[in-house]
């Protein structure tokens, strides 16, 4: 058996596997919300109406429907790409057309994207304007949603096809150990986007004020000092121009940084509550979550990277998804697009340990949270905050250590009634 025949059965057992896995999990979570949906989780039933509760179920419940549905397409197109051979139609299209070089090379990346993004359009418009303008989540207009994408296409562009070429022409020209290179390239340019975002890529689709409200503001700023922490301003974002989800975040990187509370925050909660909220993901600050992210990135980055400069010089890798690929010429946007395909369906398997890191760091930054503010605000917080978001009370357990990057509200509130 060839090598090729072996990567294609190994890559088409996994994306069964991985479906299977998927669908199980979907209906698991289904089943389970549904089950709960009648009565509120007695820790809650003080606090949670039986009314915001079933929204809750009922949200999560047609999320996990629509999942099911766009996991299903998303499958059928990644098939399309790969062993039925779309990847490998389009590259020799572009090939006969423009020939070889960077320039094809760049427009074979163009026009996978493109044409991706097309296919999956109907999904993310029926996100934005059914399922979450059904559940009152949607404060996007048609004008509003056009605008944005044309924003992204052109920062696309601006930003995307530099580092492409930068990456491709290393493929071409650093020998043997181009992926150490490029993984360098590739670090540095996302070092470079943490910097400039806050200040030069966010005001593109939000609207940014700095926090008026003088008694928050008095709060908020001895709480930074109290923890030790300095960021280059407070300030409020229009969130509610698009979602009536509430959030709030820090942003940028070293002198950078910056605290965001959404407006829609600051309309749901008291200044004790968002203290508390501010005062949780200063612990992740606190604990280094961010620098351990960073680290893990840069590190899964590099043995990725080593492990594409190995198969791109792989006949099988190519042909073992669908590809027919000329050994002799350059097939390093092939190499790219085929890695980027082929990683998450082996990848999977693996997601629960991050969502397990994640969880965990959700705990630490909640016990520093209540040591630094009001236990009973933070709580208070959490609770509306799963109300407003319609976060269901009673997700299935597997399926939270599965996918779930926060821990659910009954475990939380019970480790922070602990740590109190």
């Amino acid at each position: 058996m060839s090598y090729s025949l072996i990567f294609t059965i190994a890559f088409a057992a996994a994306l069964v596997a991985g479906l299977l896995v998927k669908f199980w999990l979907a209906s698991r979570q289904v089943r389970h919300v549904a089950r709960h949906r009648g009565a509120v989780p007695a820790a809650f039933a003080q606090t949670i109406t039986l009314a915001a509760h079933q929204k809750a179920a009922d949200y999560t419940i047609a999320k996990a429907r629509f999942g099911l549905v766009e996991m299903a397409w998303s499958a059928a197109l990644l098939l399309g790409w790969t062993l039925l051979g779309g990847l490998d139609v389009l590259n020799r299209l572009l090939l006969a057309w423009i020939g070889g070089g960077m320039v094809q090379q760049l427009a074979l990346l163009a026009a996978f994207a493109a044409i991706g993004g097309l296919l999956e359009l109907p999904f993310t418009l029926w996100q934005t304007f059914r399922l979450e303008e059904r559940f009152g989540f949607n404060k996007m207009t048609w004008k509003l949603w056009l605008a944005d994408a044309l924003k992204s296409m052109l920062l696309g562009a601006v930003i995307g096809l530099p580092i492409a070429a930068l990456i491709l022409w290393l493929m071409g020209t650093a020998g043997q150990l181009w992926w150490l290179w490029a993984w360098g390239a590739w670090m540095g340019f996302n070092l470079l986007l943490m910097l400039i975002y806050p200040t030069f890529i966010a005001p593109l689709f939000n609207k940014f004020k700095p926090l008026d409200d003088p008694t928050l503001k008095e709060r908020v700023t001895a709480l930074m000092k109290r923890c030790g922490f300095a960021a280059k301003g407070l300030f409020v974002m229009d969130g509610s121009t698009r979602s009536a989800h509430a959030n709030a975040y820090f942003t940028g990187f070293g002198a950078s940084k910056r605290v965001v509370f959404y407006d829609t925050l600051l309309r749901q909660l008291n200044a004790g509550e968002v203290e508390a909220v501010l005062a949780h993901e200063l612990g992740h600050f606190k604990h280094r979550h961010i620098v351990k992210r960073l680290i893990a990135m840069f590190a899964l980055s590099l043995a990725g990277f080593a492990l594409l400069g190995w198969v791109s010089t792989q006949v099988w890798f190519y042909t073992g998804l669908g590809v027919q690929p000329n050994m002799a010429a350059p097939n390093s946007a092939l190499a790219l697009l085929l890695f980027m395909l082929a990683v998450p369906v082996f990848g999977f398997f693996v997601a629960p340990l991050s969502a397990l890191t994640s969880r965990k760091h959700e705990f630490e930054a909640d016990a520093y949270a209540v040591a630094q503010t009001s236990g009973a605000d933070l709580s208070a917080a959490l609770l509306k905050l799963y109300q407003d978001n319609a976060s269901t009370l009673t997700p299935d357990p597997v399926f939270v250590k599965f996918y779930y990057s926060h821990p659910p509200a009954s475990e939380r509130l019970a480790r922070m009634a602990t740590a109190a």
